[in-house]
């Protein structure tokens, strides 16, 4: 039994575009959840995005739903796929690769694996998994979901969700939180960079966080 719910509403541009600036190791100085498994990896590490959660719950070894959702994908959207606890089959290779690109999706991220990792690089896709596997999911025709709730490395994840995903991992915001969690974020970039600025005029670290304070008491 196939589920193809509609497309969620995207995230509107302008939050999308500050997005890309945040780091997800910022919102982990001060949120603990939303963060999927930290194996799941990234195959660009230089890549960072910001997009809109399009789930989909793809069972065992039946890549049917994920190749049907190929013709709903729109610029902007972040795929995430269930993988049911499916670690031996990959769901997405070249193929989907070069289907999703041209769709316009700005990443996935797969609990489970993936393969053709050069294709990945070559068309320069951003994506998260557990890392590669040989043996492939097949057209079998027998069950999947599109925007539906799905767990992934851990978390429970809403289609339009917000999705920000870089080197150091994916975190996963709901719309209501996300302007909130971003705009923090962005701030606390911001002190950073004075930070390191004191640093280089010769203050030192312990000093500025108060660390020295507490060991000398």
């Amino acid at each position: 039994m196939f589920t193809v719910n509609p497309m969620p509403k995207q995230i509107e541009p302008a939050l999308i575009s500050r997005m890309e600036r945040v780091e997800t190791a910022t919102i982990g100085h001060f949120l603990h959840s939303g963060f999927l498994d930290r194996e799941l990896r990234a195959v660009l590490p230089e890549k960072r995005v910001g997009g809109t959660a399009v789930t989909v719950r793809l069972p065992h070894a039946d890549s049917t739903i994920l190749h049907y959702l190929t013709k709903l994908v729109r610029p902007g959207d972040f795929i995430l796929v269930d993988r049911c606890g499916d670690t031996k089959h990959a769901c997405w290779g070249g193929v989907v690769t070069h289907a999703m690109k041209l769709g316009g999706i700005v990443g996935a991220a797969i609990d489970g694996p993936a393969t053709d990792f050069s294709e990945i690089r070559r068309v320069e896709l951003p994506m998260w998994c557990r890392g590669p596997a040989p043996i492939t999911t097949k057209i079998l025709g027998l069950e999947g979901a599109i925007n539906v709730p799905v767990s992934i490395g851990g978390q429970m994840v809403n289609p339009g969700d917000a999705v920000i995903a870089d080197e150091s991992g994916v975190v996963v915001l709901s719309q209501n939180q996300a302007e909130w969690a971003v705009d923090k974020a962005l701030a606390m970039q911001e002190a950073e960079l004075v930070l390191l600025e004191r640093l280089r005029k010769g203050e030192k670290l312990p000093d500025i966080s108060g660390a020295t304070k507490l060991v000398e008491a």
